[in-house]
């Protein structure tokens, strides 16, 4: 990472669990980069993600993906998470999906606005999506918790949450 990204925490799973959280975030960054590589335990289980243990319906997504056989998009409002894959058919069990989670002005006092890059081989049939995200919230973001509805996340999912400096 450049010099202006400044390692905040990282997490590899020693063993299966439910949920990477990151807590106690301060607010010395202007942006945040969050790099995951993550299976799960449960075919099709898609990755999720909340700000702050917010379970209100203040999320809405809206994303792009591509693969060998076509695009496509799609949009969400008023859910209770962002799906980080809302693009695809959800995770592997086996083979690791990447994603790039930028979170922007997250410590500012308007509502917060995530670019997503996420993309898989699968084997031969892989894809490449982007997403924009909206959580309705003025509050900075102090934790953000990643898990899958059902199952868990594999052992050796790792999380990495990159604060960016500010100028």
């Amino acid at each position: 990472m450049p010099a202006t990204y400044e390692k905040i925490q990282s997490t590899t799973l020693g063993s299966a669990a439910a949920n990477i959280d990151f807590t106690s975030i301060g607010s010395s960054y202007t942006d945040l980069r969050l790099i995951i590589t993550s299976t799960v335990s449960s075919a099709g289980q898609a990755l999720r993600i909340r700000f702050n243990s917010d379970t209100g319906t203040n999320y809405s997504y809206t994303y792009l993906v591509g693969d060998g056989g076509g695009a496509g998009s799609a949009r969400t409002s008023s859910s209770s998470f962002i799906n980080l894959d809302s693009a695809t058919s959800g995770n592997s069990t086996t083979i690791p999906t990447l994603y790039t989670f930028d979170i922007f002005s997250y410590a500012g006092s308007t509502f917060k606005t995530a670019l997503l890059t996420n993309s898989g081989d699968r084997n031969g049939s892989g894809f490449v999506a982007n997403q924009v995200n909206l959580w309705r919230s003025t509050s900075a973001i102090t934790a953000i918790s990643i898990y899958v509805a059902t199952g868990n996340l594999n052992t050796g999912t790792t999380a990495t949450l990159y604060g960016i400096l500010k100028a």
